[in-house]
């Protein structure tokens, strides 16, 4: 029994020993290339999934003019997909709608404050 046990043990040990490498380094480069291919493909099958042909052709025009912002839309319809937020292919009125939402939330609201007393420019210094 002890005999079966050290075996498994040691069988696991060599797997996560060539999963790690030997050094118990990272992954190397070409295995870190490999999983972004990966997750590349999986993200395009689920945007390919909930996004109809004229959505699609936008959100890639998009991504020419304005890559972060057709990252953050392509990470935010991966995410709605996954929770099954979205039940049917979204057309472009709808891919429209997504990306007005993400601009308002990303939009940067600045404010310009002016104190006229530290600046001397009282209208009352003009006499």
């Amino acid at each position: 029994m002890d005999d079966e046990l050290e075996a498994i043990k040691a069988r696991r040990m060599a797997e996560l020993q060539q999963q790690y490498g030997a050094g118990g380094g990272g992954p190397s480069a070409e295995e870190q290339q490999e999983k972004q291919r990966q997750q590349a493909d999986m993200k395009n099958s689920i945007l390919s999934q909930v996004l109809d042909q004229s959505a699609r052709t936008r959100l890639n025009t998009i991504a020419v003019a304005k890559p972060e912002k057709a990252k953050m839309v392509e990470s935010m319809l991966v995410q709605m997909a996954r929770t099954g937020q979205i039940q049917n292919k979204l057309g472009e009125d709808q891919l429209i709608g997504l990306l007005a939402r993400v601009s308002e939330q990303t939009q940067n609201k600045t404010t310009v404050k002016f104190d006229r007393r530290r600046m001397r420019l009282d209208d009352s210094d003009e006499d």
